[in-house]
């Protein structure tokens, strides 16, 4: 395994979290878990080697358009990248997320090569 990527997953389903570790994982990335946005600026604020994030939109307690903006209002993290993942087919969602500065979208359910293809495009390689 090389520099072991750490990517931040957020969503508020258990088993869509261990499906997209899971998935991360196998192709040799590092996975920290996240159930919401809150608990997901957390995750980033307590790891600084965090290469990415992957985030569902729909959460209760902070949504993940609002943990991106929180994300890019500033502080050191500010740049990192974040891949939305959501079931939504909402095309104003997707505005708001690109907007609040998102890098790249992924609809549930997802393929696990296709998500992979799309992290390491995002984080680079594992």
């Amino acid at each position: 395994m090389g520099k072991n990527v750490k990517i931040v997953v957020v969503d508020d389903s258990s088993v869509i979290r261990g499906q997209v570790s899971a998935a991360l994982i196998a192709a040799g990335y590092a996975v920290i878990e996240a159930g919401n946005g809150a608990e997901g600026l957390q995750r980033i604020e307590e790891n600084a080697d965090v290469a990415m994030v992957l985030s569902d939109i729909n959460m209760p307690r902070m949504t993940g358009i609002e943990m991106l903006i929180a994300l890019k209002a500033g502080g050191k993290r500010a740049a990192l990248p974040v891949i939305m993942l959501t079931t939504e087919g909402n095309l104003e969602l997707m505005a708001q997320a690109k907007r609040a500065g998102a890098k790249a979208w992924v609809v549930k359910p997802f393929r696990d090569d296709l998500l992979v293809e799309t992290v390491r495009k995002v984080a680079g390689p594992p």
